[in-house]
């Protein structure tokens, strides 16, 4: 029988983070970052996968899910300011060595947090969470329109993004069998989004997220130098991250493993079985 998955809460520099917590206390721990739009509820399929043998962490961001979620006013919606408040968490629960899944926004966050950790950092496993230019499609265009000029009108272009529509085809799009897809998973993050504020709190993010991409170098001169022990996991028919974003690590790390899966931008959700057994064998290899 698998071990209990526990749901808990911490205080960080006074917000409130959940988070899923799992596995024996003693095992080597893994730390999953979940992005837009979701939570940690996207990882309810591989914590029982892997909880027999590893100590799994799953917080929410500021934002999401069930983290607090203060207003604009109350605090910057940047990707700093998200790894400040992971780090915090990270700090909180004196975590020492841990392997790091990253997956969309959990990507510049968990690579801030290498960058500020590299001696923490036992591996990487990136689910669809870029690192460089060529991973990023043409869903992009009005998002770029807003960096490169962020006027209302251009920032009133972003709105659908919250939309139930939209979060559907993130989930949707690059399925070949919706029957997968548990309507639960989209339904939680459309409660999520239609939350007072929260197109000003996500618009705030898409925003900074310019500042990831200008960051990709000091990424990619991490991966150079200390040659994390990598694998790529990707929804081979993403429609925001490009499979050619996955291959571009091998540039900086030769011996990172590539992975594609038949499937779309929230790839666990039709290939957990098969995900799970790759990230099972790639851990077994990691230093303890």
């Amino acid at each position: 029988m698998n071990p209990t998955i526990y749901y808990n809460n911490t205080d960080v520099d006074g917000l409130n983070v959940f988070y899923r917590e799992s596995g024996p206390e003693d095992a080597p721990v893994l730390l999953l970052l979940h992005g837009f739009p979701t939570s940690s509820h996207m990882f309810r399929n591989l914590i029982p996968k892997l909880n027999d043998q590893y100590h799994i962490i799953a917080p929410d961001l500021p934002g999401f899910g069930f983290s607090d979620a203060p207003g604009s006013d109350h605090f910057s919606y940047t990707f700093d300011n998200l790894a400040r408040i992971m780090q915090g968490f990270i700090d909180r629960l004196e975590l020492k060595r841990f392997a790091l899944y990253i997956f969309d926004y959990g990507a510049p966050t968990g690579l801030r947090l290498a960058l500020a950790n590299p001696e923490k950092i036992t591996g990487i496993i990136s689910q669809n969470g870029n690192a460089y230019e060529e991973g990023l499609s043409d869903s992009w265009t009005s998002i770029r329109k807003y960096w490169k000029d962020p006027t209302p009108e251009n920032r009133k272009l972003l709105s659908d993004f919250t939309s139930e529509k939209m979060t559907k085809f993130q989930y949707q799009e690059g399925v070949k069998d919706l029957s997968l897809i548990a309507p639960e998973s989209y339904a939680l993050d459309q409660h999520f989004l239609n939350r007072p504020g929260m197109d000003d709190i996500q618009i705030d993010l898409m925003l900074d997220y310019r500042t990831n991409v200008a960051l990709y170098p000091e990424f990619q001169a991490y991966f150079r130098k200390y040659q994390p022990r990598f694998l790529a996991a990707w929804g081979k028919y993403d429609p925001f991250f490009l499979p050619p974003g996955a291959e571009a690590y091998k540039k900086d790390i030769p011996d990172a493993i590539v992975k594609f899966y038949e499937t779309g931008h929230f790839a666990l959700e039709t290939h957990a079985e098969e995900i799970s057994n790759e990230i099972r064998e790639f851990l077994k290899a990691l230093p303890s």
